[in-house]
């Protein structure tokens, strides 16, 4: 990997869109590259924010423009970026650009997946995903599997796009806010957690057996999460006298349900990588997950897996999970020792990595 990488400007976008896991991402690896710049690995970096941003980062210098949104993105951003290797961090960029950018695409969602998003998002990446390749920029992306899919969808050669992972480890950061207990009626070791929006891929429609299972154990189905109708497709998610919604919740909120529950659902069947089950893992809450889309590399042999569409049902893992002695616990374990590998500052030592040879000194 490059000693130092010069002429690296950062698009901030994600700085003024809602914290999602993408943002999540962004904000996390800017973070790493914020704290390599303090050691004078990034002479020149500059991050490049719409108008009305702010930036939490110390070591980056920010430049702030005079538009907003796409108008931003696509007509001030190339002009600005100019000189330099511009990083996009959020599934988006400027076409202007060309080559002179690398884009980290998350997944291929609006392929394969299209019920779970509005017309108008699915349709602009659609054509923005297709087209940026095609006028030379350079691919990344966060799991094996999403490198297959991007891949097929854009009909480029695998060896196109560049691989690397998240990480879970923000969420050691938070202190817990055990109060979100209290508001919600549970009990800690009582519940199981799912967290995720309602999109379609999602899958929580599915988890009306699950909640009956807990409720007849005397435990509650915690949800949290909220959509985003701009982006996402809902679909109806479980409901019943054993289900907590929880909507959205803080950091220090989710970092205390991981600590209390029972155990993290998560039943989704498409992901580019998936967040929550290393966040869960990182805070020692064993994970039972959809074997499905990239969950398999993140998790590996550290989560209790169940079918989609198969004959191993979530409500028999569950069963497994409350009845079994000791499995709760093995699963803790292997699961702290599994997410330990992942880390956003060797995730950003890999994207650096990653950058064109003409990028780095």
């Amino acid at each position: 990997m490059p000693d130092s990488v010069r002429g690296l400007v950062i698009n901030g976008r994600f700085l003024t869109q809602r914290l999602t896991g993408v943002q999540r991402f962004a904000g996390e690896i800017t973070r790493a590259l914020d704290l390599m710049a303090a050691e004078d690995r990034l002479p020149g970096a500059r991050l490049l924010l719409p108008s009305g941003a702010a930036s939490p980062f110390a070591h980056i210098p920010a430049e702030l423009g005079r538009l907003r949104g796409q108008a931003w993105e696509q007509l001030e951003l190339p002009l600005r970026a100019r000189g330099g290797m511009l990083l996009n961090l959020g599934n988006t960029a400027p076409l202007a650009l060309g080559r002179a950018q690398v884009v980290v695409i998350h997944d291929a969602g609006a392929f394969d997946t299209p019920e779970s998003y509005s017309t108008a998002f699915r349709a602009w990446y659609r054509g923005l995903h297709r087209a940026l390749p095609r006028l030379g920029a350079r691919l990344v992306t966060v799991s094996e599997f999403s490198r297959k899919r991007i891949a097929y969808h854009l009909r480029l050669d695998p060896g196109r796009i560049a691989v690397m992972p998240e990480s879970g480890e923000h969420i050691l950061r938070e202190t817990p806010d055990p109060a979100v207990l209290a508001k919600h009626g549970l009990e800690p070791g009582r519940f199981a957690l799912v967290v995720g929006t309602r999109a379609a891929h999602k899958n929580l429609g599915g988890l009306g057996d699950a909640a009956g299972l807990l409720g007849a154990h005397g435990m509650k189905l915690a949800v949290a999460g909220a959509a985003d109708p701009a982006v996402f497709r809902a679909e109806a998610g479980p409901a019943g006298a054993h289900v907590a919604l929880l909507g959205r919740v803080s950091d220090a909120e989710l970092r205390s349900l991981y600590g209390a529950a029972l155990c993290l659902i998560f039943p989704s069947r498409y992901e580019g990588f998936g967040l929550p089950p290393i966040e869960a893992m990182s805070c020692g809450c064993p994970v039972v997950a959809a074997e499905a889309a990239s969950l398999p590399e993140v998790c590996g042999e550290a989560a209790l897996w169940f079918d989609t569409d198969g004959p191993r049902r979530l409500a028999d893992a569950l069963s497994r999970l409350v009845t079994e002695a000791g499995l709760a616990a093995r699963l803790a374990a292997a699961g702290r020792a599994r997410a330990a590998g992942f880390t956003w500052r060797g995730a950003a030592e890999r994207l650096l990595a990653l950058l064109p040879m003409d990028t780095a000194r």
